[in-house]
């Protein structure tokens, strides 16, 4: 049976705690057998941590000089799933979540082995991201092919793969990778098509057994401001807007501060604001318009009144009842 996750953590601990130990002191502390116990070890080299083995009757294990790193035990799909997520959260505007993040998702890549840091690096730098509320979650696309193709961005090495269009018709492509876009809940590779000799974007979840050719390339100048309006301007199946209005009873300037990245806000008297949002669905607008923390009157789309009801009904069961 492979080694859970909690017992790893602290083999990690103990390995850290002193300079040695011996197999069979281990093995009681952790109430396995020895078995169990070398096989712990070879996960976390695996996994690229410099777990070293002495035989003899001095033997056990130790890490490696300079290997004593905060425990943090991660395969490649939840190390692209987290530097994914709290990437997605440092975009947010909100009391602090952004700083926080950001300094999480530093000491977190900081305390990763070197593969797994290379590639996260990887795909922090080379992803530019959408606009908040249609931000990509990593469903439907393997975090092998994100992390393959974020390092032949960086590096600037061609790659080849298979692509499916739309009509379903799979073609074999030679691209020059540019940077990767999180829009519209989806990933897509903006690069220069070999073979049609232009500027595409591909959906990565249409994508199959990305490769690097080992060719190297000079960068090209992309056709437009940046990534991200090269895919919105081309693309024809992001999700349809949902058209948001509403007035909040709140000085435009302080409206502006809470909510000011996701929604345009426009003076509407002395002490009162009209914010406009263009959103995919209903959850983030009404979470958005809470967050002003003054009164609003929605004023379209009407099925957004009753979306807040239902929110405010679960709110309200959640709270219990009142002491």
């Amino acid at each position: 049976m492979a080694a859970t996750s909690s017992r790893m953590l602290r083999l990690l601990s103990l390995l850290q705690s002193r300079r040695h130990w011996s197999g069979d002191e281990l093995a009681r502390r952790l109430a396995v057998s020895v078995r169990t116990l070398r096989r712990d070890v070879d996960r976390l080299r695996e996994l690229g941590y410099p777990v070293e083995a002495q035989r003899g009757v001095d033997g056990g294990y130790a890490l490696a000089p300079g290997a004593a790193l905060p425990p943090l035990v991660l395969d490649d799909d939840e190390a692209v799933a987290l530097a994914v997520g709290l990437q997605a959260a440092a975009a947010v505007e909100v009391a602090g979540m952004a700083e926080t993040s950001v300094r999480a998702l530093a000491k977190v890549v900081q305390v990763m082995p070197a593969r797994l840091r290379r590639r996260v690096d990887a795909l922090r730098a080379m992803t530019v991201p959408g606009e908040w509320g249609a931000q990509a979650t990593g469903g439907g696309v393997d975090p092998a092919v994100l992390t393959t193709v974020a390092l032949a961005c960086r590096d600037g090495e061609r790659i080849t793969f298979a692509y499916t269009a739309a009509d379903g018709a799979r073609t074999d492509r030679s691209v020059e990778p540019f940077r990767l876009v999180s829009l519209g809940r989806r990933w897509y590779l903006v690069g220069y098509d070999l073979d049609r000799g232009d500027w595409r974007s591909f959906r990565l979840d249409r994508l199959v057994g990305p490769q690097g050719t080992g060719a190297r390339f000079a960068p090209r100048r992309l056709p437009a401001p940046d990534a991200a309006t090269f895919v919105r301007d081309r693309i024809v199946d992001l999700p349809k807007g949902i058209a948001v209005e509403a007035v909040v009873q709140a000085p435009a300037d302080v409206v502006r501060n809470r909510i000011g990245r996701w929604a345009t806000v426009e003076d509407d008297g002395p002490r009162r604001c009209r914010v406009l949002v263009d959103a995919d669905n209903l959850d983030w607008p009404a979470t958005a318009l809470a967050m002003t923390g003054a009164e609003f009157t929605v004023l379209s789309p009407p099925e957004l009144r009753d979306h807040l009801r239902e929110m405010g009904r679960r709110c309200t069961a959640a709270a219990g009842p009142a002491n």
